[in-house]
């Protein structure tokens, strides 16, 4: 791991550990840093605002990949939700653990909901592109890639902030309902 990716990791832990602590609005960036052992302005090289500190998502690289290498005779909403089942079904506890807590801070506090919906746009923008790689025409990979990410988004904020559905089944049930199973 390089020495950048090891502050960046270490920056984002001791965030979530301090937001879960003393909430999102009540922790500084500068109690961030301190608490990381960088300075503030380290901090923002790696994160543009505080938001971004929870809302950085480590799976859109590679749902975007997964989408990429799928077999290319099939349809693209099948190519993203199958990728998406791909990705998922390799996700370590130690990270269902974290999204959870991430998640269940952003569906708690106001105004991040409407930031993650804003991030999303990164994630849209990834998958669209992959799909374009696969000859989908570009309006078509926009619409297919916001319509799985708004329904996936909304199932992950529901299973963050319920203790009884589990995260697999949480993904499956959005997914099922976006291929009208």
């Amino acid at each position: 791991m390089s020495r950048w990716q090891k502050t960046h990791e270490t920056l984002a832990g001791a965030a979530l550990q301090l937001f879960l602590d003393q909430g999102f609005a009540g922790t500084g960036t500068a109690q961030i840093a301190d608490r990381a052992g960088v300075s503030e302005m380290t901090l923002f090289r790696h994160f543009p605002t505080k938001e971004a500190l929870l809302l950085e998502d480590p799976f859109d690289p590679r749902i975007a990949e997964a989408v990429r290498t799928r077999p290319p005779d099939e349809p693209p909403l099948r190519a993203v939700t199958e990728g998406i089942r791909e990705v998922w079904a390799t996700v370590a506890a130690d990270e269902v653990s974290s999204l959870r807590q991430r998640l269940r801070l952003i569906a708690e506090t106001p105004g991040l909901t409407g930031a993650l919906e804003r991030g999303s746009a990164a994630t849209v923008d990834a998958i669209a592109a992959a799909l374009s790689e696969r000859n989908v025409a570009a309006a078509s990979a926009r619409v297919v890639a916001a319509a799985v990410i708004a329904g996936l988004s909304a199932a992950l904020l529901d299973w963050a902030v319920s203790d009884s559905v589990a995260l697999g089944a949480a993904i499956e049930e959005a997914l099922n309902v976006l291929e009208a199973k």
